[in-house]
């Protein structure tokens, strides 16, 4: 009997008996983008539909958007994925110190991107509202839609931030860290799309 559990309980048996692939939180998450990438598409291809069926593109009265501000929020934003991808790597060699480290710039650049874009909400709102014309109204949902994704996505980051000060994660417990990587990387991926649609294209 004990030669038979002892033969159960080798590190080869073991690793024979885990589930092999991607995990279902992971295939869960993709889901979600995946969903969520369907919502924006379908946004931005209203946008584009509206804007090749009117004549002047913002309509008139309306000021292409600024640039100074978005370049800003762009330049915070994108860079935010790189700390978020050391810090998981860094989790997955049992490196906490990386983990909080990444995981602390990536909240402080999506906490400047949020303030940016409330910055320019203030400045954009004197000038037009979301009722004023559908482009207001596409150019508000659109973009807010995205900055509530980033606060979501600051919550998710704030929380492992915080678990990983009590050390809940390690080279072996890492799981929400992955996940949440790939959220974040996909709300960075999002306002590339964003960018260049909204703020970039009216000017071509």
């Amino acid at each position: 009997m004990t030669a038979v559990v002892e033969e159960a309980t080798e590190p080869r048996a073991l690793a024979s008996e885990m589930p092999a692939g991607r995990t279902t939180g992971w295939w869960g998450m993709v889901m979600f983008v995946t969903t969520e990438a369907t919502v924006f598409a379908a946004l931005l291809g209203s946008y584009f539909y509206i804007r090749f069926q009117s004549g002047q593109w913002p309509p008139p009265g309306i000021e292409d958007p600024k640039l100074t501000k978005v370049v800003i929020m762009t330049a915070l934003l994108l860079p935010s994925s790189v700390p978020v991808m050391w810090a998981e790597r860094g989790i997955r060699k049992g490196q906490r110190w990386r983990l909080r480290a990444g995981l602390t710039i990536t909240l402080v650049l999506g906490l400047g991107f949020l303030a940016m874009q409330a910055w320019e909400y203030s400045e954009d709102l004197k000038k037009h509202t979301l009722t004023t014309d559908a482009y207001s109204s596409l150019f508000y949902t659109i973009t807010g839609f995205h900055g509530f994704h980033v606060a979501v996505g600051l919550l998710m980051v704030g929380w492992l931030l915080a678990a990983s000060l009590r050390g809940s994660f390690g080279y072996r417990r890492h799981e929400r860290v992955r996940l949440t990587a790939i959220y974040w990387h996909f709300v960075d991926l999002v306002w590339v799309a964003i960018f260049l649609s909204l703020y970039l294209s009216p000017r071509l």
